[in-house]
């Protein structure tokens, strides 16, 4: 039995599949990557060889976001969680303040955070409507002299999306992008700062890709540490400590397979597919709703729940045995989640679609 036989379909939301090429490509590598004789793991982070894949994965990054002049390209550590901190350390400023959109938990939990270096508007929520759709730009209400406007593209857990990017004027835009980075086109220009955690559409967990407007950076709080300071990590190119080897170098392979299927045009060919038969298909049903709202719907998380915890208990249960795993839903949504990021194989997608009306005829 060849390894493709063995493998699941894995919706998990984070860490999440990865192309069984890119898998087999870095098994083929581990013991001796092109002949130095060593495992990435192993070789310094000074060396020659080391750097020539540091820099490849950068300047691929590059290539497939269009990533302009004037902003750097960081690989740094600590999680999408450690942006939390280092984004108000580097930013808010000495007394200054920051619009917020609260859309989800981890939006939340970044504009609790901020507070502890200045002042937090919250510029937009949908707590009032359990975070089932996106605010409109007309619902925002933003500060002028705020240092930076934070949103979350895509809400994991809620599974609801940004269909459009804010317009907050001379006020930088700051995203966290993590669950739907290269998965549609994004236009740099228009950021100040984006970051990602990698291990849903790009990398193994243990890597944080942070693309920053190079003028932002140089102006963090004076108590800010050394490693969280922006500023720092461009001056060394993210190599003022130990990066996170492996997982660039995994970078570096991902970045080659979405080259392959398309560049990032490609890619979002593919999420609306997958996305849109798995809502055609929950919305076709008896048994299953999901929360999400046209128009705000996540093309990344499909969120879908039937009536009954013992029902979804019961699909879960099912489907893991019919090869499709981790679908169980968040802890504070419940329900059931399926996690359609970039590696996720239309064929996978097929035949999820073709379990749910199974079960739906059968239950």
């Amino acid at each position: 039995m060849n390894m493709s036989d063995q493998r699941v379909y894995n919706f998990a939301a984070g860490p999440s599949t990865m192309p069984l090429s890119v898998l087999e490509r870095a098994g083929a590598e581990i013991t001796n990557y092109q002949g130095s004789g060593m495992s990435v793991m192993e070789m310094s982070h000074r060396s020659k060889v080391f750097d020539d894949i540091h820099q490849q994965a950068k300047a691929k990054l590059r290539r497939l976001m269009n990533v302009p002049e004037g902003y750097s390209v960081l690989f740094l550590q600590t999680g999408a969680s450690g942006q939390f901190s280092m984004i108000p350390l580097n930013l808010m400023g000495e007394n200054g303040r920051a619009d917020y959109a609260v859309t989800g938990n981890f939006s939340e939990i970044a504009a609790k955070e901020a507070r502890k270096y200045g002042t937090v508007q919250i510029a937009a929520s949908s707590a009032d409507k359990n975070h089932t759709c996106i605010p409109t730009q007309q619902e925002l209400k933003l500060d002028p002299s705020a240092r930076y406007f934070y949103y979350c593209a895509n809400n994991t857990i809620f599974g609801t999306e940004w269909q459009y990017v804010p317009e907050t004027g001379d006020v930088p835009l700051v995203c966290d992008m993590s669950s739907d980075i290269l998965s549609r086109p994004v236009d740099v220009s228009k950021y100040g700062l984006i970051y990602a955690g990698a291990q849903k559409n790009m990398a193994p967990a243990g890597l944080t890709v942070v693309i920053i407007r190079e003028d932002l950076a140089g102006h963090a709080l004076p108590f800010t540490p050394l490693m969280m300071d922006y500023k720092t990590m461009i001056d060394k190119d993210s190599m003022y400590n130990t990066p996170p080897c492996w997982c660039i170098y995994m970078l570096g392979l991902m970045l080659d397979w979405v080259e392959e299927q398309g560049g990032v045009a490609g890619m979002e060919k593919l999420r609306t597919a997958r996305s849109g038969m798995l809502y055609e298909t929950i919305d076709q049903s008896r048994l299953f709703t999901a929360p999400a709202l046209p128009g705000s719907r996540s093309g990344m998380n499909v969120s879908f729940r039937t009536q009954s915890e013992e029902l979804d208990g019961k699909f879960v249960r099912e489907a893991a045995e019919a090869g499709f795993v981790n679908l169980k839903g968040h802890r504070k949504t419940g329900g059931m989640r399926a996690s359609v990021y970039n590696a996720m194989p239309v064929e996978g997608v097929e035949k999820l679609c073709d379990f749910i009306r199974a079960f739906d005829k059968n239950n």
